[in-house]
């Protein structure tokens, strides 16, 4: 079992019981999936850019990430229909729990000046998002296989109704938010 489930089940669980007074173990909420995306607004004037994404999207998750496409042509931004602009995973079960495991103990303390990650990126109904600015806060990507800095954008979805419940069970998974002063 991944190392991240299990502190779930065996310690996750017990907390939130106990904080907001659950009755069963069914009720506690728990993470659904995890969507992985990266916007590339060049793609369509450096189509390598859209193969290192996709590349080190993959190294990163462990999983083959989608091409989006333009959906409507934009003249602003001189954009056609179709045109691929970015790519994204939806990640689920034990490959999720791998993912956020080393997100959390891994790439977010490697970012430059981390001083914790503000809990203002909740949706108001439990999803969280986080953007992360460079790929490199990584280890599995390198820093050769990289021309451009690229960022990601990672959302958590759970199955809790409140931003305050969802908050609590990432803290108990071991994401760091800022300390309120």
């Amino acid at each position: 079992m991944v190392k991240l489930k299990e502190v779930y089940k065996k310690e996750s669980i017990p907390i939130m019981i106990k904080k907001f007074g659950y009755k069963n173990e069914m009720e506690v909420p728990k993470i659904e999936k995890v969507c992985v995306n990266v916007g590339l607004g060049n793609a369509k004037n450096e189509p390598k850019l859209l193969e290192q994404a996709k590349k080190s999207l993959a190294l990163i998750t462990g999983q083959q990430p989608v091409v989006t496409k333009a959906k409507k042509s934009i003249a602003g931004f001189s954009l056609r229909k179709g045109t691929p602009i970015g790519c994204k995973i939806t990640l689920r079960n034990e490959r999720m729990y791998e993912f956020l495991d080393r997100l959390f103990n891994l790439a977010i303390p490697r970012i430059r000046d981390f001083q914790g990650i503000s809990p203002k990126g909740f949706d108001g109904k439990g999803n969280f998002t986080l953007g992360i600015s460079e790929f490199l806060v990584f280890p599995e990507v390198g820093y050769e296989e990289m021309s451009k800095n690229q960022g990601l954008s990672i959302t958590i979805v759970t199955t809790a109704e409140e931003n305050e419940e969802a908050i609590e069970l990432l803290v108990s998974l071991g994401m760091p938010f800022k300390k309120k002063r």
